[in-house]
């Protein structure tokens, strides 16, 4: 049974969370108002998110009259981590790889590939074993999250603008300091790879941009295998389209070893704080040659989501920094 939940705000300016039912069929939940309101609720009367949305679903509601937004965010910000893991996908790899050979030549295979080695051999361990720890990067906080349809600002100094399809988990830590996973969404991860070409050190750098979710939050488990589809468009036409792979099936780690090798930080345990943890992606337009510009949009789709992640490029105004002494 698929089953995901929508945020949206309607015409009169209300907030509201949507059940997207099997068929489909969209249902405002009474009384609910935020995804995260819904969770919390949840877990005081220990119902699933899927129960406590099935309970309170009621009138349809028509997704394409309304604006939809981020399927998860939070009254503060700071309280939102966007974090991610990399090289989980063979495609990564192997992109990082070439970066690397071009660099310097060498018959070896190169930190980034060994990386990926390490995930093959160990990233997915047996159930309660710890497996090998993936490449993490940390993409900002709530701030940074880009609603369905609006623009993603690539700032004024970046060297590119480039996508990532990939799936991300949203969790929520409970009273207790134990991350609970709500669900997952599809994702565009944001990047800036001539940066990170530049100098492979540089990759925390390229990481901190904004990303996007599509509008839905898939409730249950993410199916083995995801097959979807990446593309660019240019004034309304395509000017680059990709398949790619997610889901465990095409990963060199088990989504556990990546939700562990995060939340083993106590940093990450605060009670009441969100996390969105981006997984890896397999396909990039950059190892492929194009160039995106200001107005291209991006479109990431695959099942089972219903939902695309749709957004065009912008750039961000400069914002001149100075530091000064008090």
């Amino acid at each position: 049974m698929t089953l995901s939940l929508v945020q949206f705000r309607d015409p009169s300016g209300t907030r509201g969370v949507a059940l997207l039912d099997e068929g489909g069929q969209a249902h405002r939940l009474s009384g609910v108002w935020t995804t995260l309101e819904l969770a919390q609720g949840a877990l005081v009367g220990g119902r699933t998110l899927a129960e406590a949305a099935q309970a309170a679903a009621g009138e349809p509601v028509d997704l394409t009259a309304v604006e939809l937004l981020a399927p998860i965010d939070h009254p503060d910000a700071a309280h939102l981590y966007l974090t991610g893991t990399g090289l989980t996908h063979l495609g990564s790899a192997e992109g990082r790889d070439k970066m690397h050979r071009a660099a310097k030549e060498n018959p070896e295979p190169t930190d980034s590939m060994k990386m990926f080695l390490m995930g093959v051999e160990g990233g997915k361990p047996a159930d309660g074993a710890l497996g090998a720890q993936p490449e993490w990067f940390y993409k900002g906080d709530g701030s940074s999250l880009v609603a369905p349809d609006q623009p993603i600002p690539s700032p004024s100094f970046a060297l590119d603008a480039g996508e990532e399809p990939e799936i991300a988990g949203v969790y929520l830590i409970d009273a207790k300091g134990q991350p609970v996973r709500l669900g997952y969404a599809l994702a565009n991860e944001f990047s800036d790879h001539v940066t990170e070409r530049g100098n492979y050190l540089w990759l925390a750098h390229s990481k901190l941009r904004h990303a996007a979710l599509g509008p839905e939050l898939l409730l249950g488990e993410l199916p083995q295998d995801v097959r979807g589809t990446s593309r660019i468009l240019r004034d309304g036409a395509v000017l680059w389209e990709k398949p790619f792979l997610s889901g465990e099936a095409n990963m060199s780690h088990s989504l556990d070893n990546l939700e562990h090798h995060h939340f083993k930080y106590g940093l990450f345990r605060r009670p009441g704080d969100l996390h969105v943890h981006f997984f890896g992606t397999a396909t990039l337009s950059f190892s492929e040659g194009v160039k995106t510009q200001p107005g291209d949009v991006f479109e990431i789709e695959a099942a089972p989501f219903r939902l695309p992640v749709r957004n065009p490029i912008a750039i961000a105004p400069e914002a001149p920094v100075s530091v000064r002494a008090l």
